[in-house]
């Protein structure tokens, strides 16, 4: 199995990654992780997540999916995302950064854990 890739640090503004160093976000999944581009699917604040985001955790083949609504809890999710992951059949978690980021290291040393991390607002 494909472990997930831990996150060793965070703070305001900056995720650290084993293995792929540090980003402000990042989207992990079983395997591997890169940077969280919002602006490649339209993900915003107001606008939310989107499906893109889900589906790509979904390829990668993640059976668990955890969203962090950014530090503050501002980052909002997306109806079609939400319908998506309701509809997908995988286990889903949506909680602040800094609890998310717990979450998904909890699981991702025996879980296809994939996630999207959020580091400010």
């Amino acid at each position: 199995m494909d472990t997930s890739p831990r996150i060793t640090d965070h703070s305001w503004g900056r995720i650290e990654v084993e293995g792929l160093g540090e980003g402000k976000d990042f989207i992990l999944y079983p395997g591997g992780g890169k940077p969280w581009d919002w602006n490649e699917t339209g993900t915003s604040h107001q606008g939310g997540i989107q499906p893109a985001e889900i589906e790509f955790l979904l390829d990668k083949g993640s059976e668990i999916i955890i969203l962090s609504r950014g530090v503050n809890g501002r980052l909002t999710i997306s109806g079609e995302a939400a319908d998506l992951l309701e509809s997908s059949g995988v286990e889903y978690i949506i909680l602040r950064t800094d609890e998310a980021i717990s979450e998904y290291n909890r699981l991702a040393g025996d879980k296809k854990v994939g996630g999207l991390f959020h580091s400010t607002c």
